[in-house]
């Protein structure tokens, strides 16, 4: 019974694991100036406005305007 409880834990934080990790794309963005931005998760653009929203590598909600990139490349 013991055993049994192990194992149900093991399988079940490894589930955990693996739909957490499947989850969270972090992104790159080129600008045309030049500059790499690295994202947490993947940027969303607001379509009214023009701006991408993102989260940058610590955790700082930020803006860009849409037009100022050029490329966005999942890593």
């Amino acid at each position: 019974m013991r055993l049994m409880k192990k194992y149900l834990m093991l399988i079940s934080a490894v589930a955990l694991a693996g739909m957490l990790s499947g989850c969270a794309s972090d992104y790159v963005m080129a600008t045309k100036d030049g500059r790499m931005i690295l994202t947490q998760g993947k940027p969303e653009l607001d379509k009214t406005t023009g701006l991408i929203r993102y989260t940058d590598e610590r955790g700082n909600e930020m803006q860009i305007n849409g037009n100022d990139v050029s490329q966005m490349i999942e890593r």
